[in-house]
């Protein structure tokens, strides 16, 4: 893939993870006012911090990306260094592996 496609995906990314955790706001335990235990806000709470976790992930996740541009191995598999498709870097511009070694690991 062309580095600046390449660039251009992975800002676009960053922008859209850092905008969702800017809209959760404040989400880790005693950020907020405590609710009820049995109240549905305890419950969006919950939610809300298995969110940003998820959201912090994705942001290492671009990082990792990011510093595999700068270093020349952008769109290379991690484990075996094989190419990784075009078409999957589109779709998912962070991939680290190919679909074959995902899905042997289990995820996707």
């Amino acid at each position: 893939m062309d580095s600046d496609r390449a660039r251009q995906l992975l800002a676009a990314e960053r922008e859209r993870i850092e905008h969702e955790i800017a809209e959760l706001g404040p989400v880790a335990p005693g950020d907020r006012d405590e609710p009820d235990d049995d109240s549905e806000d305890l419950y969006q709470q919950e939610l809300d911090v298995g969110r940003a976790a998820d959201l912090r992930d994705q942001l290492a996740a671009v990082e990792r990306a990011e510093a595999r541009l700068a270093d020349g191995t952008y769109g290379l598999s991690v484990e075996s260094g094989e190419p990784i498709p075009d078409g999957r870097l589109e779709a998912l511009p962070t991939a680290e592996r190919t679909v074959a070694e995902e899905e042997r690991l289990g995820g996707g």
